[in-house]
């Protein structure tokens, strides 16, 4: 199967596709694809990575994909374990746009619709005032068929344009849309930078990897994350110490050096500036929620 780009598996007529993920962990290419993607996490943690965004996911979450978007929903280490029980559930909602043809979105009931599918822009984190209203909502589609399957999907668009809170995850403006050599390229940087993060990396070794120049990778990089590769792989690190802060007991000092961080005082201030916050009050914070 090729990484970019990725080939949602349904006939060239399908307007809506109901797609079940329920495995040990979620596909962990990066990948992007004509259509329009409505996920819903129901089990499982990870990391998203979706353009210049790094964030974590875990079940209740709703994002919204516009189109051609290079994304990875990479589940936490502990799901890829062998003796692992755990399970990533998910239910995504597929829209192409283009099924149909252009002529089926021009007619002035579905004018609406087609603005706000042009405008997608990125990613969007979803919410609404009864979250699980809405989930039972999308798992409602998996029962419908034809005719009642369009209206159904229609009215959760509905729902995203009327009553939902849609909050876009990446700061660039434009999405890079990738080729498929830059998707290979790309795919097999963040891969490795997801498997090694927790320790020392050079821009040499990371370079390497792309087969590339140093100077050739800066430039490629920045120009399709938008960030340096020191940028983002702090804020991948901070996302790791994060979790460990959530749902471990290990020491500050402990996270910080096992997420790849050389030394304390480095770890506070770039945990800081990633989240407004030292990861001590963060711990403290997530206590007193807990609690």
């Amino acid at each position: 199967m090729k990484v970019i780009p990725f080939k949602i598996p349904k006939s060239s007529k399908e307007l809506i596709r109901y797609q079940v993920d329920c495995q040990p962990y979620f596909y962990d290419k990066l990948h992007q694809h004509p259509e329009i993607q409505l996920s819903c996490i129901l089990s499982g943690e990870g990391k998203l990575i979706v353009g210049d965004y790094i964030g974590r996911f875990e079940p209740g979450d709703i994002f919204l994909l516009g189109r051609n978007v290079p994304h990875v929903f990479r589940s936490d280490d502990a799901y890829y374990k062998p003796e692992s029980q755990k399970q990533s559930h998910s239910i995504i909602v597929f829209f192409d746009l283009h099924a149909f043809g252009n002529e089926f979105w021009t007619s002035e009931e579905l004018q609406e619709a087609k603005d706000f599918f042009e405008h997608l822009n990125g990613c969007y984190r979803v919410q609404v005032t009864d979250q699980e209203s809405f989930i039972r909502q999308i798992q409602q589609l998996q029962h419908k068929e034809k005719l009642e399957k369009v209206l159904g999907a229609l009215q959760l668009v509905d729902v995203l344009m009327r009553h939902a809170t849609l909050r876009r995850l990446n700061l660039g403006d434009q999405m890079h849309n990738l080729n498929e050599r830059e998707g290979k390229r790309m795919e097999q940087v963040v891969q490795f930078l997801v498997e090694e993060s927790h320790r020392q990396l050079s821009l040499e070794e990371v370079a390497s990897v792309a087969n590339m120049s140093r100077e050739a990778f800066c430039r490629f990089f920045k120009d399709r994350t938008r960030k340096t590769l020191v940028t983002f792989l702090n804020e991948l690190r901070v996302n790791n110490a994060c979790h460990a802060l959530l749902h471990t007991d290990q020491t500050i000092a402990g996270i910080a050096f096992s997420c790849g961080f050389a030394n304390l005082s480095h770890f506070n201030r770039v945990f800081a500036k990633t989240i407004g916050t030292t990861p001590r009050e963060f711990r403290r914070q997530a206590t007193i929620t807990k609690v």
